[in-house]
């Protein structure tokens, strides 16, 4: 009986990893180039930087002088690697950006 009871948890817990399971890639949030960030220049409106780089994935409800684009890539279940870019603004003019690139774009 011990016996039975060991095989079929054994047969259980390896269902849960098996390996033919297909994991589909997740991508989310704004795919911002190198080319769209070199075009933004200093004194843009705010509706000219969304022209060239999109709409914003979260706004900043206090502070309406940052907007943030976000992109998430995950391969196949794996990790999930992350890109970030802050845009700031000056009276509703584009200031300057902070970013946090992946060198890859992994969706291309």
């Amino acid at each position: 009986m011990q016996k039975l009871t060991a095989l079929i948890l054994t047969l259980i817990l390896t269902g849960c990893g098996f390996p033919g399971v297909y994991k589909i890639n997740v991508q989310q949030g704004n795919i911002v180039t190198d080319q769209e960030l070199t075009a933004l220049t200093e004194g843009m409106p705010r509706s000219q930087v969304h022209a060239v780089m999109g709409t914003p994935m979260m706004l900043n409800p206090v502070d309406a002088s940052r907007e943030y684009y976000i992109y998430t890539f995950q391969r196949g279940g794996g990790d999930i690697r992350e890109q970030r870019i802050i845009v700031y603004y000056d009276n509703d003019r584009f200031s300057h950006y902070e970013a946090q690139l992946l060198e890859e774009t992994p969706a291309y």
